[in-house]
């Protein structure tokens, strides 16, 4: 049943403030959003993309190894692994495996960032069907759009990721975990379709899915929320000290949930055989070999990843979302 009070609509549990003006993230296309969705995500993997390298090569150290053994560990944390690989394969080594994320990005975000909104307002159009759509901020709805398009994404992007997460572990200098060289992101996936055809291409999709569903489902609805609180209380004013606001909290709450997904998909990705079955294999054998501490190996690489890459991603879509939505009102109106 609803009821009107001072301007506010409240519908169930949920109260939706009387309709503002639209944002660029609503008013253009799918299509338009798939655009500056990836190309908000590209931009920041350019900056993010040496410690996303230095996380994957946290997490394969030690892997499998009891916790009490003498594995040698040789990145202590972050800052140290960073300047370690830079020492030993300079700055290419750092940037390894950059134009296959612009591409993973591509297919991740622009799905993650783009379907968001459409799957959020279906959704809503379901069960809040006297409603707008646009206006309705229901918590577990806003969770529930967030996971399904970024599984959507970790689908098209996962053989970029697997291929990605190969050369970033390689090292002629320090090797961890199993090493494929691939001298390209064409050969790497030539080469995996060729012994493997293409199932082998989405080997480990079904981690993929558990974890970019799982940072996914955090990471748009928290933004928005944070946005959503800090606007409704006068908190900040809109612009771009919003946004970086907004994306620091969402940074931090996508790191702390994702992290143990993460150290499985790049340990199943990363193996060259039959070492795991799964992602809940590698779950079992990984807390038992090494302590459930393990699946927070590389938490502060991801911490310094994540937060860094969601806020540059968010800050940026804001500006893509506005670009691509004026492009596309200047073409309908043409």
């Amino acid at each position: 049943m609803s009821t009107v009070e001072e301007g506010k609509t409240s519908v169930a549990s949920t109260t939706v403030t009387a309709p503002p003006a639209k944002s660029a993230s609503q008013k253009i296309s799918t299509v338009g959003g798939f655009i500056a969705g990836g190309l908000a995500a590209c931009g920041a993997v350019t900056v993010t993309n040496p410690i996303e390298l230095v996380k994957t090569r946290m997490q394969l150290q030690g892997e499998l190894a009891a916790r009490n053994s003498s594995v040698p560990r040789p990145y202590k944390n972050p800052f140290q692994a960073l300047g370690l690989i830079f020492k030993n394969e300079g700055i290419k080594g750092c940037q390894k495996g950059l134009f296959c994320a612009y591409v993973y990005q591509l297919g991740l975000n622009g799905c993650r960032l783009g379907l968001y909104e459409p799957s959020r307002n279906i959704i809503n159009s379901i069960f809040y069907p006297n409603s707008d759509p646009h206006t309705v901020q229901n918590i577990p709805i806003n969770v529930a759009a967030g996971a399904l398009s970024g599984i959507a994404g970790a689908i098209i992007g996962s053989p970029f990721y697997l291929i990605k997460t190969r050369m970033q572990s390689y090292s002629s200098s320090i090797a961890v975990g199993e090493q494929t060289h691939y001298t390209s992101t064409w050969n790497g996936l030539s080469s995996v379709y060729a012994k493997e055809g293409l199932l082998g291409l989405f080997r480990g999709v079904d981690a993929a899915i558990l974890r970019t569903g799982a940072g996914s489902a955090v990471q748009l609805p928290i933004y928005n929320f944070t946005k959503y609180e800090l606007l409704k209380n006068d908190i900040v004013s809109e612009g771009l000290g919003l946004h970086l606001l907004s994306s620091t909290i969402a940074g931090f709450g996508v790191g702390i949930v994702m992290n143990p997904w993460d150290v499985l998909l790049t340990r199943v990705y990363n193996q060259k055989g039959d070492l795991y079955s799964g992602p809940i294999d590698c779950l079992v054998k990984t807390v038992k070999s090494e302590g459930i501490f393990a699946l927070y190996k590389g938490f502060g690489a991801q911490i310094l990843r994540i937060a860094p890459h969601t806020i540059l991603t968010l800050t940026f879509m804001e500006q893509t979302m506005k670009l691509v939505s004026s492009i596309e009102t200047k073409i309908l109106s043409a």
